[in-house]
């Protein structure tokens, strides 16, 4: 028996009949990994993609329900990894995702530099200049949510070694940090060309945003109409239940 099943559960990608294995006791997926797998641009099938702090494979696995291109995934954290793998043979998708257990700042054996169509990522959101009581006692998730192994500058970097010229790098990240976020963009050759903003209902401040940049993309950014999560009577939508459960 597996040491860690009793941590174990099976759930389903939102939408589909995808099974995906989690553990409680690491980072399971989101609304967030969710709204990034359907934001994001994808290349032509005979372009490549590759998704950056994986986690268990949540966004490529629904980036493959969008496309038919090769999907690298990276991911550092072991126990993440793993469950990666699990996840991809059970849905029979090992001959299109590959999981890469390494720190993404490590990759130069790994992957093909300047190779990529599109690079997503849903990144550890909070800087270690964070209050230090937000810490989560598991270091695990810790990692997941904050910049311990990797800060935005080593995702921007990355991506931009990764993506083509005009290829695609599109993230999800928490509003707060947008200043700094196109600043690290533009200081990498990935200009900023589509960004959302996502509201937990109405009138409330967005919790989310999404940004999808081309690497030396000319200048001109669209804003895209919010995305509204829940409705007067506490039930999704019908706008986001469209676009978070139709694939």
């Amino acid at each position: 028996m597996n040491e860690n099943s009793a941590e174990e559960r099976v759930d389903h990608l939102p939408g589909t009949t995808m099974p995906i294995v989690q553990r409680k006791d690491v980072f399971v997926f989101s609304t967030d990994a969710v709204l990034l797998a359907t934001f994001s641009g994808i290349p032509k099938k005979k372009g490549k993609m590759i998704d950056l702090c994986a986690g268990n494979g949540a966004v490529p696995l629904m980036l493959s329900l969008r496309t038919k291109a090769p999907i690298d995934a990276v991911e550092i954290q072991q126990p993440l990894a793993e469950l990666a793998e699990r996840n991809v043979k059970n849905n029979n998708l090992g001959g299109q995702i590959s999981i890469i257990h390494k720190d993404i700042n490590e990759l130069d054996k790994e992957v093909s530099w300047g190779r990529y169509d599109t690079v997503t990522c849903n990144p550890p959101y909070f800087p270690l200049s964070q209050n230090e009581r937000d810490l989560n006692e598991n270091k695990r998730i810790n990692m997941a949510k904050h910049e311990l192994a990797c800060t935005f500058d080593d995702v921007a970097r990355t991506a931009s070694r990764l993506v083509k010229d005009r290829g695609r790098f599109a993230l999800v990240h928490r509003p707060e940090r947008l200043g700094d976020i196109l600043i690290t963009l533009r200081k990498y050759n990935l200009e900023p060309k589509r960004m959302q903003f996502v509201h937990p209902k109405e009138g409330k401040n967005a919790n989310m945003v999404l940004v999808e940049s081309m690497r030396r993309g000319s200048p001109g950014l669209t804003v895209l109409p919010p995305i509204i999560v829940y409705g007067e009577d506490g039930t999704y939508t019908k706008e986001f239940k469209k676009l978070y459960e139709t694939w």
